[in-house]
């Protein structure tokens, strides 16, 4: 009889195509207390570090309790930036940073918020699947909650073929909010007897320092493990965010009033660099706390050996980060700049290039409104106009809508006639272009319709692509989204020399472009689209692309180098449909003639930036602004990871300048992280400097 009742529980839980006997996939269930904000994202990810670096394979996902759908129209200052994934999926930032430090591609129903929730039940009970019961909370949306994380956990993430061991699950909010009770009741089941094995549940809090007291509080935190406990869920471990080193005795009696093992509370203080959080996990023993509660496989000594990064890898990454001395400025001249998790993914990318070209990095963030020199704000457009001066290079990130454009585009302009290093992302591209056509082509009144419907037809530098229609669709999920391709007309340019391929592959989240029509006018004036694009048919798989007629011949076209690049830019231009009847050519990269570094790029190459591959654009821009950037071309001098003359030069020279050491140590150090990750060949970041 409990063979019997055995069976129909775990048939009730096992997805119709699993096997008996077939692997399970097992669980980590992060939640929060407190406040929102208190680090499970970085927690989640160094976990999965820990894993994935000792040979278990990992997937993650993120639950958002809130009703929007995706995370497709919010606003920066909500929750921080709109991360975007190979499948045009609109998702939490967190599933950027599992990315980065997991070097996995997920996809959108990685993300689950409330809202894809109730459509998804309600879509099952208009078809009937329910047979006529009452849909209620529990037991048909918490079913359905179990049902698809058990599916989404299954899905190979890191190009293989083989099904992840463990899939980290991150539950945004905190432990109390009305919002996520629903999917702690769903986690409630894994406390039977035949599955509870199957979940570990980490819980991260925070310990408050007062100034008025002067002496670390605890009961918020004792308050969180009680709420949870009251959900149905027990801590296995305790994370106690601080700012300072966790003390023995308020570890004990965290311990005490928890009700937990002294090795179940693990301290996080503020550190350095998040890269830092795995080994102050490594060091309390998470990783074996996490086998022995899971019950996981041991991984063989072989599987061990053959890993390409490792925890030893992961610490002289962490120190390497630390190691830099000499500063590099970079003005972040945004509309967003009062959070800096509106661009976390920019933050990263320009951290990683950091890195490579052996710079500490300085963010000097910039608000593009006060570049406007509006009447009253004088002596704040001063300020904001000395920090763009006094910086190395400037970057302009993505946006939507008019509010401070017209300063994005004199930051442009004082770039372009400055030689300073600029790199426009998006929206940053386009404002170049805007620019370049007012004050070089004296087009008057140049602009794009985004921010000017009415504009004269000879005005629209740039437009909108008609096939995402907003007015019949909404805004939600209408634009250009997902990976695209990206092909290069030319290999003599700064661009293609960093990517080191003939085509691209980025992620793209637009809904306006410039306008074909006036690009071969720019060109012949020194503003170059060195590579371009068209949109390619998706089919029922979403990785899979139908190439169209214009994709050939754009790709038939960049591959005769009997035509030079003006010809080339004329003829594609021409070949251009309307986006709807027939794909049009889209203008994806560009770089200015006779500038030092000004390039721009309609994709996000950020998204697809890791530590160990930063993003091309990203890195030319701090190569650039660094002044290494001709002497990388030149192999004379080698700030990426390509340092096997500087580590020889270590072991074969006496070098009695302490600079120079230093920077032999740095040398030695990069050499130790030349290698390609854990993911299979194909799945490769293009950005790669191996």
């Amino acid at each position: 009889m409990v063979e019997l009742v055995d069976g129909l529980l775990l048939n009730g839980f096992c997805h119709d195509s699993e096997m008996p006997g077939e692997k399970r996939v097992k669980y980590i269930l992060v939640t929060g207390g407190v406040i929102s904000g208190v680090g499970k994202g970085i927690i989640s990810s160094s976990l999965g570090v820990l894993l994935k670096n000792n040979g278990y394979k990992v997937s993650a996902i993120k639950i958002d309790p809130y009703l929007n759908e995706d995370a497709g129209t919010f606003s920066p200052y909500e929750h921080g930036e709109v991360f975007v994934l190979d499948d045009g999926g609109e998702v939490d930032l967190d599933l950027g940073n599992y990315e980065r430090f997991l070097d996995i591609r997920l996809t959108r129903d990685n993300n689950i918020t409330t809202g894809k929730m109730f459509k998804h039940v309600m879509e099952r009970e208009r078809r009937g699947d329910y047979c006529g019961k009452t849909v209620q909370m529990i037991p048909h949306l918490t079913d359905a909650i179990v049902d698809w994380i058990e599916r989404v956990a299954r899905i190979p993430v890191d190009g293989t073929s083989e099904q992840p061991d463990v899939c980290i699950i991150e539950l945004g909010g905190t432990i109390g909010d009305i919002e996520g009770m629903t999917y702690l009741s769903a986690f409630e089941r894994f406390q039977r007897p035949t599955l509870k094995n199957d979940l570990m549940n980490v819980h991260v809090s925070l310990i408050l320092h007062p100034n008025a007291t002067g002496e670390p509080k605890t009961k918020p935190m004792q308050n969180s493990v009680r709420h949870l406990r009251a959900a149905g869920l027990v801590p296995d471990l305790l994370i106690c965010r601080s700012t300072e080193k966790l003390d023995p005795h308020l570890r004990e009696k965290i311990a005490g009033f928890g009700m937990m093992d002294l090795e179940q509370v693990v301290g996080v203080h503020d550190v350095s660099n998040i890269y830092k959080v795995p080994l102050l996990l490594q060091q309390q023993g998470v990783l074996e706390a996490i086998t022995q509660r899971l019950r996981l496989s041991e991984i063989s000594e072989n599987i061990r050996k053959d890993l390409k990064f490792n925890m030893n890898h992961w610490t002289n990454l962490s120190e390497l980060c630390d190691t830099f001395q000499q500063v590099v400025n970079i003005a972040l001249v945004g509309k967003y700049v009062k959070i800096a998790d509106a661009y976390a993914s920019v933050n990263k990318a320009l951290s990683h290039a950091a890195i490579h070209a052996k710079r500490k990095l300085k963010i000097t963030y910039v608000d593009s409104e006060l570049l406007e020199n509006k009447p009253g704000m004088e002596e704040q457009s001063r300020a904001a106009w000395d920090s763009v001066k006094a910086a190395d290079g400037v970057i302009v990130p993505g946006g939507f809508d008019k509010r401070g454009v017209e300063g994005m585009i004199n930051a442009a302009e004082y770039c372009r006639k400055n030689d300073v290093p600029y790199l426009g992302v998006c929206l940053g591209m386009q404002v170049a272009a805007i620019e370049f056509a007012r004050n070089v082509l004296s087009i008057d009144g140049a602009n794009s319709t985004e921010f000017n419907s009415k504009l004269h037809e000879n005005q629209q530098i740039v437009i909108d692509m008609p096939e995402h229609n907003v007015e019949e669709k909404g805004l939600g999920g209408t634009m250009r989204l997902g990976r695209r391709s990206t092909v290069f007309l030319t290999d003599e340019c700064i661009l293609h020399r960093l990517y080191g391929t003939h085509t691209v592959e980025e992620r793209h989240r637009h809904r306006y472009e410039v306008n074909p029509h006036v690009v071969p006018q720019m060109a012949r004036k020194g503003f170059l689209f060195v590579g371009m694009g068209v949109d390619e048919q998706n089919t029922d798989i979403w990785d899979v692309k139908k190439r169209t007629d214009s994709s050939a011949e754009l790709m038939q076209m960049a591959d005769q180098t009997e035509i030079d690049l003006l010809h080339k830019i004329d003829d594609l231009c021409q070949r251009g449909g309307d986006g709807v009847t027939r794909p049009a050519v889209r203008m994806e990269m560009f770089e200015m003639k006779d500038h030092p570094y000004f390039v721009g790029a309609q994709f996000h190459p950020e998204y697809l930036s890791h530590p160990l591959t930063p993003s091309p654009p990203f890195f030319g821009l701090l190569l650039a602004a660094t002044r290494q950037l001709n002497s990388y071309f030149s192999g004379s001098r080698s700030p990426a990871l390509q340092v096997v003359n500087e580590e020889e030069h270590l072991h074969h020279t006496k070098e009695n300048d302490s600079e120079e050491k230093r920077e032999d140590v740095v040398g030695a150090m990069l050499g130790k992280l030349k290698l390609e990750g854990n993911a299979v060949p194909g799945t490769q970041r293009l950005a790669s400097f191996h």
